[in-house]
């Protein structure tokens, strides 16, 4: 990650550090020996008026051996504090002969080479001043005051820098203060190699630091822009807990904030979208519910109406005059209108329940009794068929939660497909098996099985297994619909099973209340 915000802040510290590197090295190498030499001079201007405070009451002549040596104490002291070679003499010179006449070594006792390369050097000083003798190239004046004056002076003899201080005392003393400057120039070089060294720790160093600190805010952002990546993708399971107080925490929180909000109306959108798609297909589904019914209604009613147009228009003609036929006529009318009113009936009751407008009322009964109620109407339709009934009622009461009107429709409509399809052995047999949370009824009639492949289509609305067989009994498809209709209503099992000799029926109910 070339461009990475990790990458760029530790190349501008680095960059930076390593610029503050270089500007504080050549700073020291330009302007360090400059300072070193006006700190050196200050320190030997006060040198020299140490001196001068020390020796300007100092009758020499005068003093005892042990007043001598404690003055000489002091400058000995004083030499070695400021890193000077002190010297103190008495310089008589001719005005004449523009010539130093006599000089005099107070300060200190060395030896006679010393005191006259001393000599040689102060001499030069002493002349520039008493006869304005120039001085040679090697001499450079660094500063000058009343009382004394600083040089740097090359050193032919010992081929080194020095830097030297002249001043006048009474009585023609004067003060000579030495110090070599090559040792600052040392101190300088040594120094501007020990900042490059540290220079480059530091910046080593410094790179190692930004790595750790970069990471500090680079890690938190990077987790950041995964859970914007996550967001985007509508995952919002990431959630951002560092505990900072910085802007970044600022910034997590607020994307823990944001996500949240998404997520809540993410949540309703979707909600709203499903209620709607819902919608839309409860609406095609009625609409389709709606033209099914039409179609299979005009189909159902287009018989029974045209079979009672023609024997209407028969009686209007009066095509047979005997009172018999007029009344077989009259009759077939009435039948064919009993059998449209009981259809419009039960399909106005099955769209009730389609269209979720029939409710069901629960309520504690005991099934028992419904099943009695249904066979005692159904009684003599058993006897005209002269059908076997097998029904052993249960003892105690069977005590069911459901709706008591629309559970006998059920009993009634499996009773009466029961008596339409038994063949063979004419038997009807009806069970009630109890188990611990609910009862199945069953109603199983002797007769042909149902082809496997119409199973699944026997609760649809007017379908018919067996065309011919319905149309002899009268049968219009609408019974199992109805069925079907109510037990989902009650949000329970119903069901066909077929065996070699038979069909059988069922549903079950609860027989416990809802815990």
């Amino acid at each position: 990650m070339r461009s990475s915000m990790r990458t760029r802040l530790i190349t501008i510290s680095s960059g930076m550090l390593l610029v503050a590197i270089v500007c504080i090295w050549v700073t020291n190498v330009l302007l360090l020996p400059r300072f070193y030499q006006n700190s050196k001079v200050g320190k030997m201007k006060t040198a020299y008026n140490q001196t001068v405070k020390i020796a300007s009451d100092v009758d020499w002549d005068n003093l005892s051996q042990e007043e001598l040596n404690a003055v000489y104490d002091k400058l000995d002291i004083l030499s070695n504090n400021y890193n000077v070679s002190a010297y103190i003499m008495q310089i008589e010179a001719s005005t004449v002969s523009g010539s130093i006449a006599d000089v005099i070594y107070v300060y200190p006792s060395n030896t006679e080479r010393l005191k006259d390369v001393t000599m040689d050097q102060l001499g030069k000083y002493v002349k520039a001043r008493y006869f304005g003798t120039p001085l040679d190239e090697n001499c450079q004046m660094l500063s000058k005051t009343e009382s004394c004056e600083v040089y740097k002076v090359y050193d032919e003899r010992l081929q080194s820098n020095f830097l030297e201080l002249t001043g006048g005392l009474s009585n023609n003393y004067w003060v000579y203060l030495r110090t070599n400057y090559q040792g600052i120039q040392e101190s300088t070089s040594v120094s501007n190699q020990f900042m490059a060294y540290v220079g480059a720790i530091v910046l080593i160093v410094g790179i190692f630091i930004m790595l750790f600190v970069s990471n500090q805010y680079t890690k938190p952002i990077l987790r950041l822009a995964k859970h914007a990546e996550d967001m985007q993708k509508l995952n919002f399971s990431f959630r951002y807990e560092d505990d900072r107080q910085d802007e970044i925490g600022i910034l997590g929180n607020s994307m823990n904030a944001l996500s949240d909000k998404l997520e809540e109306t993410i949540s309703e959108l979707k909600t709203a979208n499903n209620e709607l798609q819902l919608d839309l297909e409860r609406r095609t589904k009625q609409e389709e519910m709606r033209q099914e019914f039409l179609a299979n209604v005009s189909h159902e009613l287009k018989t029974p109406i045209a079979l009672i147009q023609g024997y209407a228009e028969g009686l209007q003609e009066n095509i047979n005059d005997d009172p018999q036929s007029r009344e077989f006529y009259c009759d077939v009318i009435i039948d064919e209108a009993n059998k449209m009113n009981k259809m419009v009936k039960r399909l106005l009751s099955l769209n009730q329940l389609e269209f979720g407008n029939g409710q069901v009322h629960l309520e504690h009964f005991d099934l028992n009794t419904v099943v009695d109620s249904v066979l005692n109407s159904t009684e003599i339709l058993f006897r005209q068929k002269n059908v076997a009934l097998s029904y052993q009622r249960r003892e105690e009461p069977v005590l069911v939660w459901a709706d008591e009107y629309m559970i006998e429709e059920v009993v009634t409509n499996y009773i009466s497909n029961a008596l339409n399809h038994v063949k063979y052995d004419n038997k009807i047999e009806i069970k009630m098996l109890k188990g611990e949370r609910v009862v199945r009824v069953s109603v199983f009639n002797t007769g042909d099985p149902i082809p496997e492949e119409e199973i699944s289509k026997i609760w649809t609305k007017f379908y018919k297994v067996d065309k011919a067989r319905t149309r002899e009994y009268g049968g219009n498809g609408i019974g199992l619909s109805i069925v079907k209709a109510i037990m989902e209503a009650h949000n329970q099992s119903y069901g066909v099973r077929n065996y070699d000799n038979g069909v059988e029926f069922w549903f079950e109910l609860d027989i416990k209340s809802m815990d």
